[in-house]
Parts: C-alpha cells; sequence; structure tokens
C-alpha cells in the first residue's frame, strides 16, 4: 500500500496535482484506510503506466549481472565514498581515488585501507601512468560556469574549472568509459552552455556521450527523493558496436520506516549516534508540527513566530519546519538537517536527523565510519552518492563494458542519427 505522497513521488508530480487528478477521476481513487490515512492498493496501482516498474521482473535479472572480467576504476572527487562503494558492490576494483577534503579521506582510509586515496587538489596528479589500464574514469566535479566569448567550446576553453581536470584525466588516462555525475541543475546551468561545452569536448577528446540521464533514486532502493544526472560516455571506436542501456528499477519503493527500522533494507533497526540538537524554543514550536507536515500545519500565532517577516510573502516554502514521514521516502538530504529552508526533522521525535540515520536514508551500511567533526561528518553524507544508486549505476556499466569485452567488429548497431539527449528517468 502507498499513500497520495509516495503516490506523487513515483509520478514524479507535486502531491496537489496528484490529488487533483484523483478529484477529477484520472487517477484511481484511495480504498484503504488504516492510521486515519487513505492508502492506494497494488491492484490500483497496476492501472497508472507510469507504476508499471512494481511489477516487473526486469531487476531481478539485473542484479545477476557480474563482470566478465576485473574492472579497474579511478575516481576524482570522490567524497565520502557513496559512488567508489556502490561501484565495488558491483564489482569494480579501485585504483586510484581522489578527495580533497582532509575528513573525507581519512573516512575513505578508514573504511578501505587497501584503496589508493590520493589526497589533494587533481590539478596535481599525474595520470599519464595509468594511460591503457583503466576501464572506467569517474567523477562528480563541481559545476562551474565557462567563458564562452570568443570561444570554441573545447578542451582548452574549459582551463580554470574543475571540469577540465575531468577531461585532462581523460585524455591522459584515455578510459574505454566515463562516469560523470552531478546535480540535476546542470541540465539548465548557464542556459544549457555548460552541458553544450561537455559534449563538445567529449567529442574533441575521442569520446561520445551516449547517456545523460537524470535518475530518481527512489527507483534504486533508495529512500530517498534525490535527482543526480549522470553522463556516460564511450571511446569513439567502440559507440558502432554497443549499446548503453540505464539501471533496471528495482519493484518497489522504500521509505523512511524502511531507512531506520529494521526490514527489507536493514537488518536492525538504526544504531544510535550524534546529532544536532533544536533550541529549546524551536523545539517547542516542531512539537506542533504532524509527521509529513511543515509550518502552515502550525498554529496562525506560530506561523507568525516561527516565519517573522517571511509570514507575509506568501509562495510554499515547504522545506521550512518540515518534519518528515514515515511512510514516504526523505527529502533530499543536504549538508545540515536543520538548515531554515530545508529542515530534515525525525518523524516522529522532535529533533533533527542523527548522522547515522543520514547515512542510513543515503544507504551506506551501518559498519561505514565517517570521521572528523559532527558538522563534517552530516557534509560528507549529504553531498554523497546514495551506495545503493551507485551500485544500480555500476552494474549497467559492467553491462556495457562485458559488451564492449565481446564486441563483434562485423557487426554494427542500428541505431538514431543523433545519441539520446538528456531525460528524466519517469
Amino acid at each position: 500500500m502507498i499513500t497520495r505522497g509516495l503516490l506523487a513521488d513515483i509520478l514524479g508530480k507535486p502531491k496537489r496535482v496528484v490529488e487533483s487528478q484523483i478529484s477529477k477521476g484520472k487517477l484511481p481513487s484511495e480504498e484503504i484506510s488504516a492510521n486515519d490515512r487513505n492508502y492506494f492498493s497494488l491492484e490500483q496501482l497496476k492501472l497508472i503506466p507510469a507504476a508499471g516498474f512494481m511489477f516487473s521482473n526486469e531487476w531481478h535479472e539485473f542484479v545477476q549481472t557480474e563482470p566478465e572480467k576485473e574492472f579497474t576504476l579511478i575516481e576524482l572527487f570522490a567524497g565520502c565514498g557513496g559512488l567508489a562503494l556502490g561501484l565495488e558492490m558491483a564489482g569494480f576494483k579501485s585504483l586510484l581515488v581522489n578527495e580533497l577534503d582532509k575528513d573525507a579521506c581519512a573516512t575513505l582510509r578508514t573504511n578501505r585501507p587497501d584503496w589508493n586515496v590520493v589526497e589533494g587538489d587533481v590539478s596535481d596528479i599525474d595520470f599519464k601512468s595509468y594511460k591503457g589500464k583503466v576501464d572506467l574514469l569517474t567523477g562528480g566535479f563541481p559545476c562551474q560556469a565557462f567563458s564562452y566569448a570568443g570561444k570554441k567550446l573545447g578542451f582548452e576553453d574549459t582551463r580554470g574549472t574543475l571540469f577540465y581536470e575531468f577531461a585532462r584525466a581523460i585524455n591522459e588516462i584515455r578510459p574505454k568509459v566515463f562516469l560523470a555525475e552531478n546535480v540535476k541543475g546542470l541540465v539548465s546551468h548557464n542556459k544549457g552552455k555548460t552541458l553544450e561545452t561537455i559534449t563538445e569536448v567529449t567529442n574533441e577528446l575521442g569520446y561520445v556521450l551516449v547517456s545523460s540521464e537524470v535518475l530518481r533514486a527512489i527507483f534504486y532502493r533508495v529512500p530517498q527523493k534525490r535527482e543526480r544526472i549522470f553522463l556516460v560516455g564511450i571511446k569513439k571506436e567502440f559507440f558502432d558496436f554497443v549499446t548503453y542501456d540505464l539501471p533496471s528499477k528495482f519493484p518497489g519503493v522504500f521509505t523512511m520506516r524502511d531507512a531506520l527500522k529494521a526490514g527489507k533494507l536493514f537488518n536492525e533497526d538504526v544504531p544510535p549516534s550524534d546529532g544536532q540538537e533544536y533550541p529549546n524554543r524551536k523545539r517547542e514550536i516542531m512539537e506542533h508540527v504532524p509527521e509529513g507536515g511543515y509550518w502552515r500545519d502550525l498554529p496562525d500565532e506560530l506561523q507568525r513566530e516561527y516565519m517573522k517577516g517571511s509570514y507575509l510573502l506568501g509562495g510554499g516554502k515547504t522545506g521550512i519546519a518540515r518534519r518528515l514521514s514515515w511512510d514516504e521516502p526523505s527529502l533530499t538530504l543536504v549538508c545540515t538537517p536543520a538548515q531554515g529552508q530545508t529542515e530534515r526533522c525525525h518523524p516522529e521525535e522532535t529533533r533533527p536527523l542523527t548522522t547515522r540515520e543520514y547515512a542510513r536514508i543515503q544507504t551506506f551500511p551501518d559498519t561505514w565510519e565517517f570521521c572528523g567533526p559532527r558538522n563534517s561528518i552530516y557534509k560528507q553524507i549529504g553531498n554523497a552518492v546514495p551506495v545503493n544508486l551507485g551500485y544500480a549505476k555500476g552494474l549497467s556499466l559492467v553491462r556495457l563494458l562485458n559488451a564492449i569485452e565481446n564486441i563483434d567488429y562485423n557487426v554494427k548497431i542500428k541505431r538514431p542519427v543523433e545519441p539520446k539527449q538528456i531525460s528524466m528517468q519517469f
């Protein structure tokens, strides 16, 4: 059974839109009531095409994917290891993992002492010794604007940005495949020119951008409404002979209950850990926010007190004084659980989420230790790629590399003239 809010997440629509479509008969109406809520049954979900993945068997075949050889990777801008761990689970061996932040590097070394963790500025690393030895290069470079005045959108024009360093690594390493991940805002960043430049540089370096998709983490065993763009590029010499397919969706969606309680996602309840606390008055006000609610669910006098001048400005501001719901995935985690515009309050207890709860929502195992002060740990986890999302993406890349290993150069792939363009996966 799922709630209206969870159905909205599945459809990728605001809850109010889903409620309007229900009232107009465009979506099934709820029939099951429990705990003062209405729920959609599985039979009703079968009537909604966008929910079809919940009844598919593709995932079960997908997770049987195994590498035909030991595929190697280098990861840049690795953070605390969410993507690297997911790729390891998919079967990749790390040759080098680079990160600038000292606490994140300590986290990586603590959990994977056998990894070659290179701490420092990526611009100081010479990758030439790895040429021809790496199957996959990955990295989540920060999104920076480029200068376009009188430029030709080429490799040299990206100097001074961290994308330039990622492109330099591609050029020096010459991996079979690369994977770049970023916030979904990359699609529209600088009116689309940033992505245009990335595509042009990819081509200039001898690679084809075969996929540029915004993936929604809830479809990949992640109890969080997180969206990331993943760019996949392959060497031009392989382009005519292989295809790349997106990871299969898991037939279900996990919620905050799955993240913090023993069940299908974790074997035990979330262990205790350090966490921020609310000031006394804020805690008193937040006590009045119901599960899944936000500041507009407060009594009017408390709304005015809490919002101050913003009370009269209008707008939803749905992240303010927000309490999460047990029956829905978490909102996207940020670098702290108690920011004004992006509140992440526990569904039941009146407090911010703890660091371990943060890690659960990002699907880190409880054995993964985080180093540094509390604020640094929140930041590391909040910036990470969810481990299970990285795993799913890794399996799709294993399939691609398996195909490259078995190329029949006498048989070309029939495909559209232009590579697939950016889309949201719904």
